[in-house]
């Protein structure tokens, strides 16, 4: 038994390295100058701030946290509101329908998004939605709205039935039932859907690079981007504004972390 516990703590300390040291080589990659030509492994002996003033300014990083704030904050929640309301009714109601449609809907997640990129553009051209926040949130609610009805369904399997049959007979409506009782019971699964979805839609490249091509629709993962290029590529000017990208995002899951494995217990393996 004490052998098996030293092997499980050491995979979890190899896991932990494993995740830990890419932040460790964009930390001393940011605070070193450009002509600073030591190991990445080794960290300066001085803070270079030259570069955090420089990629702010010439990623013009406030512009693209706004487009991010704007984007994630949409997207979350009409993903979080059309994913709890179409999984309630696929959880109470277990008709053959509903389950096709469930499974329908899982189905969707083993389809990369990549893989229809072309004609996925042409549509978004069609429709007008090329340069526009509407049309990447539109994206982002599709995509994500699977895995967000999936862990949802999985959640509300476990609240018991009998607790919808009370409240009804107390004259409860089904949606006075749902926005009264069910959604705020959902508050775990929902930290959950946030910190999953809301992490991969603020550190969208491959969408945002194709559908928000002009400069001030831009995103933070792509205005970095830029800094790569044939005769020159800045570092430690990426590495910052990454580290800088990085804060909002780290503040959201420190916040809700308490929920997040109580969720995702209960949303995936429940379900």
């Amino acid at each position: 038994m004490r052998k098996k516990k030293w092997l499980l703590n050491l995979l979890a300390l190899i896991i932990g390295v494993i995740h830990i040291l890419p932040f460790y080589i964009l930390c001393t990659s940011s605070f070193k100058a450009a002509d600073d030509l030591s190991s990445k492994w080794v960290p300066p002996g001085y803070a270079y701030w030259q570069n955090f003033i420089s990629a702010w300014q010439e990623a013009n990083l406030g512009r693209t946290f706004i487009n991010n704030s704007v984007i994630t904050f949409v997207a979350e929640v009409l993903v979080i509101l059309l994913g709890s309301i179409a999984a309630y009714p696929l959880a109470r109601n277990k008709t053959k329908w509903n389950k096709f449609i469930y499974t329908l809907f899982i189905s969707c997640l083993i389809i990369p998004p990549l893989t229809i990129l072309v004609p996925l553009y042409k549509v978004m051209v069609d429709i007008g939605g090329v340069n526009h926040f509407w049309g990447i949130i539109l994206l982002h609610v599709t995509f994500y709205l699977p895995i967000t009805i999936f862990l949802y369904t999985g959640f509300i399997n476990s609240i018991p039935a009998e607790l919808d049959e009370a409240a009804m007979i107390d004259g409860a409506g089904r949606f006075s039932l749902f926005y009264r009782i069910i959604l705020p019971l959902l508050t775990p699964i929902t930290a959950t859907v946030i910190i999953l979805t809301g992490v991969q839609i603020w550190n969208d490249f491959s969408f945002s690079v194709f559908f928000l091509q002009k400069p001030d629709t831009r995103t933070i993962t792509v205005a970095l981007s830029a800094f790569f290029g044939r005769f020159n590529n800045n570092i430690g000017w990426v590495a910052a504004g990454s580290l800088l990208g990085a804060i909002p995002i780290t503040f959201v899951y420190l916040f809700l972390q308490r929920y997040f494995i109580q969720g995702m217990a209960s949303g995936a393996v429940k379900g």
